[in-house]
């Protein structure tokens, strides 16, 4: 199913919205050769009759080679360019949105917060936590489809990244496109996340709330466990999912090969460790439960346990159900003119 892009409405518009995209576009690039073959063309038609003049006599090379004609030159050359731009098009597959679908559905309504601060490069879980932690993200909104689920980034500070929407291809685009230059402020702002979430639930009665907390815990604020607290007394279920070890590793700072490492004043190599014990008291501030990202497959089935225990509330849905493709329509002619090109000669009858 491909759901409507951007739409992060509860309420459908009364207007049919018709999506349309190519399957696969990089194949429209071939449309950029036409321009570079006509510029070609028009050299050689400026070219051959230098070079003719040049093989000897004109009127006897008119008596021994076949006439040429410009006239079917262009005529051959322009089908065989309208052709392949029609079979470019063909096979990078034009689509459109068949079928508009208006349905509602029994969902609660979910924040995954992903910590995207700089210790969250650090890989004392391969590859790194934070693509350790994107991964797990994209598994578990694959489970928790049915649900309308929002998405916020934190680091020193915390922004809105998707409202709640049941748009979850878009959702995981953004999950797979998160990293720390998002936000230029470096920490761990659990507590603003917690806040942020809090207000982007809306105004709308009924429905159970929860907020995953994906992060390694480390706190530069004093309030995490007041704000998980505040939480859960607004009817917000609050759970974490602890990305690191205890052992913890050093922060890389650049590089594809991680080569460099943040240090201190005093030049030493910083390391960041999982704060477990911090999660944990969120969570129980919070009324949720915590985990570590590599319990994995076991963490998410249990976080849609608890998800599913939610109270649901009735919500208005707006989804295209599936995809007509229309490549047909331009191989047919592709086909075609490419045959008529083959029939019409360069040279025409004395």
């Amino acid at each position: 199913m491909s759901f409507a892009a951007g739409n992060f409405d509860n309420e459908p518009s009364a207007n049919n919205i018709h999506m349309f995209q190519f399957e696969f576009t990089r194949h429209l690039y071939l449309l950029t050769a036409l321009p570079a073959g006509g510029l070609l063309l028009w050299a050689y038609v400026r070219w051959r009759p230098k070079a003719m003049r040049q093989l000897g006599d004109p009127v006897l090379l008119n008596r021994l080679l076949p006439v040429f004609s410009n006239g079917r030159f262009w005529v051959k050359n322009a089908l065989f360019a309208v052709g392949m731009a029609l079979l470019a098009i063909s096979w990078a597959n034009p689509q459109r949105g068949a079928k508009q679908q208006k349905a509602t559905q029994e969902s609660a309504d979910v924040f995954i917060a992903l910590d995207i601060s700089q210790s969250m490069l650090a890989r004392d879980i391969a590859p790194s936590r934070l693509e350790y932690a994107q991964v797990f993200s994209k598994k578990l909104v694959q489970a928790l489809e049915g649900e309308r689920i929002g998405l916020i980034f934190f680091a020193g500070d915390a922004f809105l990244q998707m409202p709640l929407s049941t748009d979850y291809n878009f959702l995981i685009q953004s999950l797979q496109n998160a990293e720390p230059n998002l936000i230029s402020e470096q920490g761990t702002a659990i507590p603003a996340a917690i806040e942020l979430a809090m207000k982007s639930y809306g105004d709308e009665p009924g429905g159970g709330r929860a907020l995953i907390l994906i992060t390694d815990g480390e706190n530069h604020d004093d309030d995490a466990v007041e704000q998980a607290e505040a939480a859960y007394e607004d009817g917000i279920i609050v759970n974490t999912v602890g990305a690191g070890t205890t052992d913890g590793g050093p922060i890389p700072t650049g590089g594809s090969e991680f080569s460099e490492y943040k240090r201190d004043e005093n030049g030493e190599v910083v390391r960041t460790r999982l704060n477990q014990q911090l999660l944990v008291d969120v969570a129980r501030a919070g009324g949720g439960q915590t985990f570590n990202i590599k319990q994995s497959d076991e963490a998410i089935r249990a976080l849609k346990r608890m998800v599913d225990g939610l109270e649901k509330r009735e919500v208005t849905v707006r989804s295209y159900t599936e995809f007509e493709s229309y490549f047909q329509w331009f191989l047919l002619p592709a086909l075609l003119l490419l045959l008529l090109d083959t029939w019409i000669p360069f040279y025409r009858k004395k």
